[in-house]
């Protein structure tokens, strides 16, 4: 059983070093009920961290289920008016977001994917001025993973319940540098000053393609926007916090110009989406579209991904993580991508980070659709890095370096 000295660490790191709540602040938590434990000690933390309100915001996936299973879609797309009225209160008082995750791997894969998809496209729609809150950095947010049973299970099915919940904990604490007797908050700083450097490196080169090559049959060019920043490690909200948007984090990420990207893709990691698994998947794409698809398994999960919208066939984000990153050498497949793209280089099909495109802070939507970013609600990114990786980039002047060499960072001094 997890001790009470390592989750008070994890509630600790998870806000003053995830949000970063700032004194007097609202910080808005949104936890599954299952998580209620973990949950009191992040509201404990972050009052003693100096934070002005905490609201809770529960959430149960069982009910949830339920509720597809039973309710009418028409009922289910119905989004209440004080929902969006609570939430534009909460980001007029210029809030933090603490997002607790949990959810348990393809729960939702016998629901109908046309009634899952009415329901989120009625969600986007319903909050979508409040998109760039976050997706710009305008305020701080943080996601953090807890272990439930019924996760836990999926992850490690040869267990019993109450060891393979143990194993989990052990692996997440692992993945955000929680030890008994280290200091998360220091090795986290330390770690950040890590991925910072691999991107200021990555931007001394001003690629303007990466070429993706592996075993597995990948053989991807994804074109970079021509005033891409390549980020990693935290990022700087509109009052000046510093905070860390997943935990945990391996990854270098910049934004694709949308209209060129060309080859096909192999996913290397199952992807839950939507509720459902999607399994063993591929994409081909010209001129920066997806134009086909296959999966083994839940291709209509992966159907409801490309059709989304109309960014959604497009990228929005190119990820670097090396394969001998921590959570890769852990050897587990979570089924979550908070943990998973963290082993993986990967990509995201939908909206570009604004923070990706240099002078973003004063450029309108089409500034940043002309400066090759992408526009769209949705935002899912799906793995495809592997042990034989081999990614070049290609200079301005159509030379080539290596930036991966199986696997693993390659970059010349």
């Amino acid at each position: 059983m997890i001790s009470q000295k390592l989750l008070r660490k994890y509630a600790e790191l998870a806000v003053r070093v995830g949000v970063n709540v700032q004194k007097g602040q609202l910080m808005v938590l949104n936890t599954p009920v299952d998580c209620a434990e973990f949950a009191r000690l992040c509201v404990e933390e972050a009052y003693r961290a100096g934070a002005g309100e905490v609201q809770v915001n529960w959430m149960d996936e069982q009910t949830d289920r339920l509720r597809y299973e039973y309710e009418e879609q028409d009922t289910l797309t119905e989004i209440a008016p004080w929902r969006v009225e609570q939430k534009q209160n909460n980001i007029d008082r210029k809030c933090c977001f603490l997002h607790i995750k949990s959810s348990t791997p393809g729960l939702l894969g016998h629901i109908p994917g046309e009634k899952l998809q009415a329901v989120r496209i009625a969600q986007e729609h319903a909050f979508e001025k409040f998109e760039a809150y976050t997706m710009a950095n305008h305020g701080q947010w943080s996601i953090v993973a807890v272990p439930t049973a019924a996760w836990a299970q999926k992850v490690f099915p040869e267990l019993k319940e109450a060891d393979a919940v143990d194993a989990l904990w052990k692996a997440i604490l692992a993945g955000v540098r929680i030890s008994e007797d280290n200091d998360p908050v220091a090795e986290w700083r330390a770690h950040e000053d890590s991925l910072m450097d691999h991107s200021r490196r990555l931007n001394q080169f001003h690629f303007r393609a990466l070429h993706f090559t592996n075993g597995k049959g990948t053989d991807l060019t994804v074109g970079l926007a021509p005033k891409h920043v390549w980020q990693g490690g935290c990022s700087k909200a509109d009052n000046g916090a510093v905070f860390a948007p997943n935990m945990p984090t391996e990854e270098v990420f910049t934004a694709p110009d949308k209209y060129h990207v060309d080859g096909k893709v192999y996913a290397t990691k199952p992807l839950n989406y939507q509720g459902k698994m999607v399994e063993n998947f591929w994409f081909a794409f010209e001129n920066g579209k997806v134009v086909d698809y296959g999966a083994e398994k839940g291709v209509d999960a992966l159907k409801n991904l490309v059709e989304f919208d109309e960014g959604s066939a497009y990228l929005g984000e190119v990820a670097l993580v090396p394969y001998d990153s921590p959570i890769s050498r852990s050897g587990i497949l979570f089924l979550t991508t908070l943990f998973d793209e963290n082993a993986s280089c990967h990509l995201a099909l939908g909206a570009s980070y604004p923070e990706n495109i240099e002078g973003s802070a004063s450029m309108d939507r089409k500034e940043l659709e002309s400066a090759g970013a992408n526009a769209s609600k949705e935002h899912c990114d799906f793995m495809f890095g592997s042990e034989d990786m081999q990614i070049a980039g290609i200079l301005p002047d159509g030379g080539e370096i290596p930036v991966f060499r199986n696997g693993n960072f390659a970059l010349p001094e």
